[in-house]
């Protein structure tokens, strides 16, 4: 088996890719989605924030929005990780070429199981989930 997937992902959307082999073209073989990471912070919040009564005359929010952002970006990383966990654990490739927005790359690399990251050929940073699968090539590697 010579096979390489692809996975192009930001916070709210991952494209996964398949290549039989190091010329083929990519073919999309799965999409996930994540819609919550395209909702303002607050409405991912059911309260308001807690209210900061300190000594002084003002008092201000005590809130984790950005904690909320980032913890919903965190769940979806995860789950990206899980599908390709799954898909190297089945067999279905031998190497992984990962290209993520510069913010979510990270998350992805936190969220990745050893025996996963040992088969990462190529990360890339750049957020490329909206282009169409000719730019996504020619930002890869020639031979994958």
């Amino acid at each position: 088996m010579n096979a390489a997937w692809v996975v192009v992902a930001d916070t709210s959307r991952a494209r996964i890719f398949s290549a039989e082999n190091a010329f083929s073209p990519l073919v999309e073989i799965q999409t996930l989605d994540h819609p919550e990471a395209r909702l303002h912070a607050g409405d991912l919040v059911s309260d308001r924030a807690g209210r900061d009564r300190s000594t002084g005359a003002r008092s201000h929010d005590v809130g984790h929005l950005n904690e909320t952002k980032r913890d919903e970006a965190l769940r979806f990383a995860s789950e990206v990780c899980a599908t390709l966990e799954s898909g190297r654990a089945h067999g279905h490739f031998n190497k992984l070429h990962v290209i993520a927005a510069p913010s979510f790359l990270g998350l992805l690399r936190k969220q990745q199981p050893h025996p996963l990251q040992k088969m990462v050929a190529t990360e890339i940073s750049k957020n490329l989930t909206a282009q169409d699968v000719e730019t996504i090539r020619k930002n890869l590697p020639h031979r994958l």
